[in-house]
């Protein structure tokens, strides 16, 4: 069962929904050619999980622009579900918690129920057991993908657990709030990632992405996303992180690197 903390970044992908054309995606941006096939995208597939459960819904043919790397482990294709299903709720009226809303994302995929009101929260289960919101103090951080997939089904397997076992981590006493930044690093500084160590022996670049990111200026913690291979530096604010991002830049001009705010 997972047990992951997850906040909002302000980089991502943008979708929208003009209405009244048939159900369909378009897709434009710099990662747009990686976003795979429309039958394996998840942006429609969120919508069709909808239509299942709500009848007579109006749809349209979405627009995504493409900016974050597929396959990183930043939730991207998730976050786009999720919006596809906001954005279907607003048209048609659907409540936020329309409970048709949240069981087409648990039917979709993991990360989408988390994605879906967009604020940081604990998931749990499969990622269909989430916590209340988690108040997040402002920070900000540097993203860095060196521009290797890594199947997230490799990384678990390669923990070597079965059901029922517990994972190397001690079980997270998460709090409902976290009053500064002191706080929230304070707490991360104890909890790691699970998949880092897993992830790393299938793709020894993610430990050079750690090191990199521990060169910048002024990070504050450090960690792997997910499954791999996107790594964060944590910063006090959106100035550092941008800084730090410039860098980073500098030093592997061939590898994406983001900064942002997180929430």
């Amino acid at each position: 069962e997972l047990e992951s903390l997850v906040a909002v970044a302000s980089v991502g992908d943008d979708l929208s929904l003009p209405p009244g054309a048939p159900l369909d995606r378009d897709v434009a941006g710099p990662s747009a050619r990686a976003a795979g096939d429309l039958a394996d995208n998840l942006v429609l597939k969120a919508a069709h999980a909808l239509q299942e459960r709500v009848e007579g819904l109006r749809v349209g043919r979405f627009g995504l622009t493409k900016r974050l790397p597929v396959a990183a482990a930043l939730g991207g294709g998730s976050a786009d579900a999720a919006a596809a299903l906001r954005l279907l709720a607003r048209l048609n009226g659907l409540a936020d918690d329309d409970k048709r809303l949240l069981d087409a994302a648990a039917a979709c995929g993991s990360d989408i129920p988390v994605c879906v009101g967009s604020t940081a929260r604990v998931m749990r289960g499969r990622g269909e057991v989430l916590s209340p919101a988690v108040g997040i103090p402002p920070i900000a951080g540097v993203l860095v993908n060196p521009r290797v997939a890594v199947p997230t089904r490799d990384v678990f397997a390669a923990i070597g657990l079965t059901p029922g076992d517990e994972g190397p981590s001690r079980k997270a006493d998460v709090p409902s709030a976290f009053a500064d930044s002191t706080g929230l690093f304070a707490y991360l500084d104890t909890h790691g990632n699970d998949l880092e160590a897993p992830a790393i022996a299938r793709e020894p670049v993610i430990a050079e992405t750690l090191a990199l990111l521990r060169r910048l200026g002024g990070v504050r913690v450090v960690r792997m996303s997910g499954s791999g291979a996107t790594c964060f530096a944590l910063e006090d604010d959106l100035a550092a992180a941008d800084r730090a991002a410039a860098a980073g830049r500098a030093m592997r001009p061939d590898w994406w690197i983001a900064s942002g705010a997180f929430r």
